[in-house]
């Protein structure tokens, strides 16, 4: 079995882990009531897609 010869450094660790973060997801106003919303989705505070309502928010 293959086992690594010496320990890998803090420094070699962080370097390569640098492309490895969160990505905020895209967020655009709601055009009906201005929420923050994802794009391509239903607004969770007015309930509307494209200009109609989709779900009925309570």
């Amino acid at each position: 079995m293959a086992v690594p010869k010496r320990r890998t450094s803090k420094a070699r660790k962080a370097k390569r882990r640098t492309h490895f973060k969160l990505e905020v997801p895209g967020m655009i106003a709601c055009p009906e009531c201005g929420e923050l919303k994802k794009s391509h989705h239903v607004c969770p505070s007015c309930g509307k897609y494209d200009g109609k309502e989709v779900v009925s928010v309570g």
